[in-house]
């Protein structure tokens, strides 16, 4: 890539987004204009700090003025329960900030446009999953119609304005991303968060799972998303390009418990709650697509990421 790209990354506060910024400062050529909105700005992070509120046009016109490339990992998240409780936070803000950002990409002649989806447009699968597997015509599971559908019209509005010719646009359908900066408090964290908290907090000598723990999951350290994410912006040819990005490997949740029970040197009982909610799938993709056009392929096994995930907590996590 060349030098002197002036990259907006919005959502620099957020798990995925500080760890971006972390090693976009240390390559060369970048300068680095961040968003913030809820959460202040990182002040040990030398790049250009901006506020923008991504619902209101004017903030999104005025963030993406001069940019040449977006990172766009900023979002409404949070776990399970809501999903399952409010699956309509997930859908109107994602919906009309990603719309906002890509038209305004599209005005200001933006080179690359880099959106994160997600895999939840997916059936369940015992087969490894690729991008060609999504069929529009299938339902997606009741638990994840909103956000699901929110995903894929997203998608199609990168593949849209792609097809307009002035900016490339990237869509990952990544799986679940664990690591450093990931969300720890168990009202909004994901299920790997919620059990690091859990087994390194744990003070009756027990971690609840909720329910029978069966579900799998495709689980991937973040550090490897981050690697994608450069790879996409030196090496994509293509206007418009979609990929999947995780480890490939599924792992029910009562297993990935039980690992990291053994990794963090505990004797702690699971016990399983089945009175709060879950949803019971299994996913795990295919990512030959990604090895073929970049040449990624994730370099941090499930194991070592466990363990690198509670030295930082310890380290980090009061």
């Amino acid at each position: 890539m060349t030098n002197n790209k002036t990259v907006l990354l919005c959502g620099a506060t957020g798990f995925i987004g500080r760890n971006i910024l972390e090693n976009l400062l240390n390559k060369p050529g970048y300068n680095v204009r961040a968003v913030y909105h809820k959460k202040p700005p990182i002040k040990e992070y030398n790049a250009q700090w901006v506020y923008a509120d991504l619902n209101n046009c004017d903030d999104v016109d005025r963030v993406v003025s001069g940019a040449d490339i977006i990172l766009q990992f900023a979002a409404t998240t949070s776990g399970a329960g809501d999903i399952v409780g409010k699956p309509y936070i997930h859908v109107t803000d994602n919906a009309v900030m990603n719309s906002l950002l890509l038209r305004a990409a599209f005005e200001h002649d933006v080179e690359h446009f880099i959106f994160p989806s997600c895999t939840v447009m997916y059936q369940p699968s015992n087969t490894p999953i690729q991008e060609t597997d999504y069929v529009a015509s299938a339902d997606i599971l009741k638990k994840y119609y909103g956000v699901g559908n929110t995903k894929v019209y997203i998608e199609k509005m990168c593949k849209f304005y792609s097809s307009l010719g002035r900016t490339k646009h990237t869509v990952l359908r990544h799986s679940n991303i664990y690591g450093p900066y990931d969300k720890y408090d168990l009202k909004r964290s994901h299920v790997f968060g919620a059990t690091i908290t859990k087994v390194l907090n744990s003070k009756d000598g027990k971690v609840c799972v909720w329910g029978s723990g069966e579900e799998e999951r495709d689980l991937l350290h973040v550090n490897d998303l981050v690697d994608f994410v450069f790879l996409a912006v030196e090496k994509q040819k293509n206007e418009y390009g979609l990929y999947n990005v995780g480890l490939g490997e599924p792992i029910s949740i009562k297993d990935l418990v039980t690992k990291i029970i053994d990794l963090s040197g505990r004797e702690l009982v699971i016990e399983h709650d089945m009175t709060r909610p879950t949803i019971k799938t299994s996913v795990h993709l295919n990512c030959e697509k990604a090895l073929k056009d970049f040449g990624w392929r994730p370099r941090i096994d499930l194991e070592n990421g466990i363990a690198l995930t509670l030295d930082w907590y310890r380290e980090n996590i009061k």
